[in-house]
């Protein structure tokens, strides 16, 4: 039984997501007993964690300084299995155009910047809806063959390393829909909303062997 924790920074919509990792992990036979929680030990209490969010990075950058962000650090840096769902996955890095402040700080796991996408005549902000997304580089949980998963969000991850970028979307301009590293695993897209596709990538994850 893998003890999952969703970290709760009181943003977005957590039950849609919990629904997706129950049913995911059924279909891929994994057993988990799932928490939601902003409290810190249970974080380090947890086999694997689910860090979902949406809204501003400010804000969620802020809810993490209460003792949250220590214990996701450690344990990352422990090797217990993380995903990150959209806020989820710009946390992971140091800063974001979205909130200069710099009270206002990522986890800075991974060296970069999240950066505002261009508005054109042509190009809506914020990237809302469908887009396909295609594997940077051979991995377990998105295909070689470009798959359809459901975004919201005005702002893009900005690598420095491009090792870790696992996938890419185009909206106008091509950004970095989602990274990997180690223990890591981070999306862009919200795979609760994605169907099949979204469903399949979180069965994927359950049986990843980390």
């Amino acid at each position: 039984m893998k003890r999952v924790v969703v970290v709760d920074t009181g943003m977005g919509n957590l039950a849609n997501v919990e629904r997706a990792l129950r049913v995911s992990a059924d279909h891929s036979g994994t057993k988990i007993s799932l928490t939601r929680s902003g409290d810190p030990n249970a974080l380090r209490t947890a086999d694997t964690i689910v860090f979902p969010g949406q809204g501003a990075f400010r804000d969620c950058a802020r809810a993490l300084d209460g003792g949250l962000r220590d214990a996701l650090l450690e344990c990352i840096r422990a090797g217990k299995p993380y995903l990150g769902i959209c806020l989820g996955m710009q946390l992971l890095f140091v800063s974001s155009e979205e909130s200069p402040d710099p009270t206002s700080k990522g986890l800075a796991l991974f060296d970069g910047t999240v950066r505002k996408l261009i508005a054109k005549p042509t190009v809506k902000i914020p990237h809302m809806g469908w887009n396909t997304v295609e594997s940077a580089r051979d991995n377990p949980w998105i295909s070689s063959k470009a798959e359809h998963f459901y975004f919201v969000h005005s702002y893009a991850v900005s690598p420095t390393d491009d090792s870790v970028v696992l996938g890419r979307t185009t909206h106008g301009e091509t950004f970095v829909s989602a990274v990997s590293r180690d223990n890591v695993l981070a999306v862009q897209f919200h795979p609760e909303k994605s169907q099949n596709a979204g469903l399949q990538l979180l069965e994927r994850f359950w049986k990843t062997s980390w």
